[in-house]
C-alpha cells in the first residue's frame, strides 16, 4: 500500500524547477502563475537561495513544484495512494491530492498563507533550528526553561524542531545540548513557524479559508494538528487555521500512515527530507523521492 507525501517550506532550493521546463506538466506553472499573479516560473528556474527563503516565495514555489511533480506521475499511470499527508505546507499539496482542494484553490490558499506568515514575521521576527539526538520530553523542557522558544515540528525519532525569537531559540539550543541533544542545525526559513509568533497572520489566513471552497477527499489525508484520518470537506478550514500556531505531529503522522498498512512512501517535491524521516519512523518501510525526472527511474522499480 502507498502513501504520496509532500514536503513543506525548507526544502526549497535555486533552480528546482529547471528540469521540468520541458515537461507537460510544466502546465501547471503557467496556470497557477496566471491564478496568484505571481511568476512562479521564475522563482522555480531563476531565483537565488536568499529570495527562495522569503516565505511568500517558498511556499508558493514549493506548492507548485509538488503539484507539476504529482500531474507528472499521475500522467505515468503509478498506482494510486493509499493516503496522503504533507509536511505543514505540504498538506496544502496533500489536499490537491485527495481531491479537498482544486490546485487554483491550493495556490490561492498558499498565496494568502505565505504573505500573511510572512506579515508576521516580519513583525515578530524568528527563527527555527532543528534538534538532533534528543528525546521529545527532553526537547520540551530546553523550551520550556527560556523566553520565546517553543516546540514546532516533531518530525521522526531523534529529530525534532524548536522556533521562536533568535534569542529564545539561542538559549533553547543550548538547554538541549545541555540535556544530550547531539546536533542543532539552523534552518532556512523566514520566521518562527507553529508557534505564537504567527499569530499576526491567524486573520489573514482564516479569511483566505473562509472563502476557499473544499470538497469530501477521495483519499484519506492524515492530518498534522492530530496525526488522524480526515476525508470530510467540513473538517478542513479549522484544521488548517488550527495548523498555522499548532506543533506539526510529523512523526505521529508517519505512525499513522503505518497503522494504515502504508508499506511504501513517495515523496513528491523538491529534496528527501521526509523519506529520512519515514526511514526513522517506520520500520520496514520503503521510500522513493521524486523531485526531478530522472527520479521517476526508482519510483517504477517499486511498481
Amino acid at each position: 500500500m502507498y502513501a504520496f507525501v509532500f514536503p513543506g517550506q525548507g526544502s526549497q532550493r535555486p533552480g528546482m524547477g529547471q528540469a521540468w521546463r520541458d515537461t507537460e506538466s510544466w502546465s501547471i506553472v503557467e496556470r497557477l502563475a496566471r491564478e496568484t499573479g505571481r511568476d512562479i516560473g521564475r522563482l522555480l528556474v531563476d531565483a537565488g537561495a536568499d529570495e527562495l527563503k522569503v516565505t511568500a516565495n517558498a511556499q508558493l514555489a514549493t506548492f507548485t513544484l509538488s503539484l507539476v511533480i504529482l500531474d507528472a506521475v499521475r500522467a505515468l499511470a503509478y498506482p494510486a495512494p493509499t493516503a496522503v499527508a504533507g509536511h505543514s505546507l505540504g498538506e496544502y499539496s496533500a489536499l490537491v491530492a485527495a481531491g479537498v482542494l482544486e490546485p487554483s484553490e491550493g495556490a490561492r490558499l498558499v498565496a494568502a498563507r505565505g504573505a500573511a506568515m510572512e506579515s508576521a514575521a516580519a513583525a515578530h521576527p524568528g527563527t527555527m533550528a532543528a534538534i538532533l539526538g534528543l528525546d521529545p520530553d527532553g526537547v520540551a523542557a530546553a523550551c520550556a526553561a527560556v523566553d520565546g522558544a517553543w516546540v514546532a515540528n516533531d518530525n521522526a525519532p531523534g529529530q525534532i524542531v524548536i522556533a521562536g525569537t533568535a534569542a529564545g531559540v539561542q538559549a533553547a539550543s543550548g538547554r538541549a545540548r545541555e540535556l544530550g541533544a547531539k546536533r542543532v542545525l539552523p534552518l532556512p526559513v523566514g520566521g518562527a513557524f507553529h508557534t505564537p509568533l504567527m499569530a499576526p497572520a491567524q486573520d489573514g489566513l482564516d479569511a483566505a479559508l473562509a472563502q476557499a471552497t473544499f470538497r469530501d477527499g477521495s483519499l484519506p489525508c492524515v492530518a498534522n494538528v492530530d496525526a488522524e484520518v480526515h476525508t470530510a470537506a467540513a473538517e478542513w478550514r479549522r484544521l488548517l487555521s488550527t495548523q498555522l500556531m499548532a506543533p506539526v505531529r510529523w512523526r505521529q503522522s508517519l505512525t499513522r500512515l503505518g497503522e494504515l498498512g502504508v508499506t511504501t512512501f513517495v515523496e513528491l517535491g523538491p529534496g528527501s527530507e521526509l523519506s529520512g524521516m519515514v526511514r526513522r519512523t517506520v520500520d520496514g518501510a520503503t521510500r522513493a523521492n521524486v523531485a526531478q525526472p530522472d527520479d521517476f527511474i526508482g519510483l517504477a522499480a517499486l511498481r
